[in-house]
Order: C-alpha cells, then structure tokens, then sequence
C-alpha cells in the first residue's frame, strides 16, 4: 500500500512537471515577477498570456481622452442666452474654457470615485479594513501643481478678459457734464471694443430705487421706465443708487454691476443686436426684490431716432430767451 501510494505521489509530481514551464516555483516566481515590472505581458498558469498595460501609458491615455472631451463639450455645448452686444463674444471665450477645465475636472473626479467604488469594493466574507496606503510622493506632487497652474491660468486670463472689455480703464472722469473731479467709483469705461465710435456716445443717467430703475437721458431731458439704445452704438450708463445695495444685470450684454449708495458707477457697453432684454437687480434689495426688474429696448438707429424725437422735451420760448441774453 505504502509503495503504491509513493508511486501515486510521483506520478503526480512528474504530470506536474510536465504540465509547467516552469518546474522550479522559486524559478517561476522570479520569472514572473520580472515580467509584471518589466514587461506588459504577465504569464498565467492557465497557460494564457494577458496584457497589462503600464501605469504611465494608461494615465496619458485616459488624460488625453478627458482632454479632448473636455475641449469639445467647452466649444460646442452653449449655456448662455444669445449675445447681444459687443462685450459678449468677449466674455464668452472665458466662459467656454472655464466650462471646458470644470467639465475635464468633474468628469475625471466622478469617473475616478465610480472606478474607486468599483474596484476597492467589499468582497463577500471581507470583514476587516481595507490596506492602509501613504505616501505617495509622485501623486502628492501632481495634485499640488495641476491646481496651482490650472488656478493661475484662469486668473491671468481672466484679467485679461476684463481687460479687453474696459474694465482697467481710467474712471476718474464724468461723461455726463458734471463736475470733472467727481470720482467714479467702480465701473466698466469705454475700452477698446468701443474705440471706433467713442465720440459718439450716448449718456444715460440710471436710479436705482426700492423698486425700479430710472432712466435718465440729459440731452434730451428724457425720462423713462425703460431703457431704450440705438444698436452698434457706444452706451455710457452712469449710475446711482438712492436708497440700498442694487445690481444692474442684463444676461444678454453679459454685464452685472453693483450700484452702492453713495458711489457713482460707470458702466459702458455696445449693444449689437435688436431686440427687448430683460435687466434685473441681482442683489437682495427688499422685500420686493424678485419684482425689481426693467427692459432695455435695442432698436435701429433710426427707430432710436424716431423715439427719441417723440420723447425729447423742447425748450421753452422764455427759456430760451433769457439763456441768449446771458
């Protein structure tokens, strides 16, 4: 019994043999661990090689993918209303890569929490914690300077985007024929989107009350509930409010300033597109705050023309008179 069991034993070990490549285990192991840190084929048993692919390759790939995805759901997928005015192509090319860096950034978050839950999730019989794993330099590195350069990209191009639509332009000086020292507080003056027409540009004054803007037009002596602008011509709003914090908000023109009690505010745009755009106060004011709202009315120069002559109001005669013999 004892001789046919040792026969049994022999037989096995020398099928077993036979049927591995390797018949050293300390030989097979070493083999097989080179070819995991070496090489992207990994031996199997089974006698079936699989590919693994190195970690490097696949992290370029998979940061290329996000890149170009990114890159086209920033161009071709528009969040915003139409653009109306000449700030607008302006600010929506900031608007479109900060669109593309979130939309790289949350698809590669939410996509590494899913694969995350995935493949590190509890296995049947698992009762205990998973392996505690630190530090990681390389990684550390990498998620330190992506932000920092990502963050310091938008900034730099966000002042040049503010920039180029006027907003580091003087503001010291009056445009409505007021005193010449008064100071201007905050604003967006006339910048180089409207250097070709700056000598054309029509003042208004706006109020901005508890709850309702004011539009004010000096040269005409015009006042009105709505705003109404020639298109393709240069606008200068100067603005005051009268009471508490109010914000002047038109969408379409992709302008929002605050107006503060007590601080003249500019504000100057281009609208090139007719049409009636909403304008909103977008800070708390009071109680009826949601109801605080206006229209701007954008009309061709000649139906601009045609309002403004039925709205003027026309000197008096003994007005007149008394300026002439002054």
């Amino acid at each position: 019994m004892q001789k046919m069991t040792s026969r049994c034993v022999d037989v096995c070990n020398t099928n077993e043999e036979k049927s591995s490549p390797f018949p050293d285990r300390n030989k097979a192991l070493t083999i097989t661990s080179w070819r995991t840190a070496a090489s992207p084929i990994r031996y199997k048993k089974s006698g079936i090689y699989k590919v693994q692919i190195p970690s490097a390759i696949l992290t370029l790939v998979i940061g290329m993918v996000l890149a170009l995805g990114g890159l086209w759901i920033g161009q071709n997928i528009n969040l915003l209303p139409i653009d109306a005015s000449a700030n607008a192509p302006i600010y929506d090319e900031l608007f479109k890569v900060l669109f593309t860096i979130g939309s790289i950034l949350f698809i590669g978050i939410v996509g590494l929490l899913v694969f995350s839950l995935i493949r590190f999730r509890r296995r049947s019989g698992q009762l205990g914690d998973g392996l505690a794993i630190e530090g990681n330099l390389p990684l550390e590195i990498f998620w330190t300077a992506v932000p920092a350069v990502v963050v310091l990209f938008v900034g730099l191009y966000s002042y040049d985007i503010y920039d180029r639509m006027g907003g580091m332009v003087p503001l010291a000086h009056d445009h409505m024929g007021g005193a010449q020292d008064e100071q201007i507080w905050g604003g967006i003056s006339s910048g180089s989107i409207e250097s070709a027409a700056a000598t054309n540009v029509l003042p208004v004054e706006v109020t901005a009350m508890q709850f309702a803007f004011l539009f004010h037009y000096p040269e005409g002596d015009i006042t009105s509930g709505e705003l109404h602008v020639p298109a393709d011509r240069p606008i200068t709003l100067r603005m005051e409010a009268k009471d508490v914090i109010h914000a002047f908000w038109v969408p379409e023109f992709r302008l929002k300033q605050d107006i503060i009690p007590g601080q003249p505010t500019q504000l100057s745009f281009t609208p090139t597109r007719t049409g009636r755009y909403p304008i909103v106060c977008a800070e708390l004011c009071g109680p009826y705050h949601g109801g605080m709202r206006s229209t701007v009315v954008v009309e061709s120069p000649e139906d601009w023309d045609s309002w403004y002559r039925d709205n003027a109001k026309a000197a008096p005669e003994d007005e007149t008179l008394t300026i002439a013999n002054a």
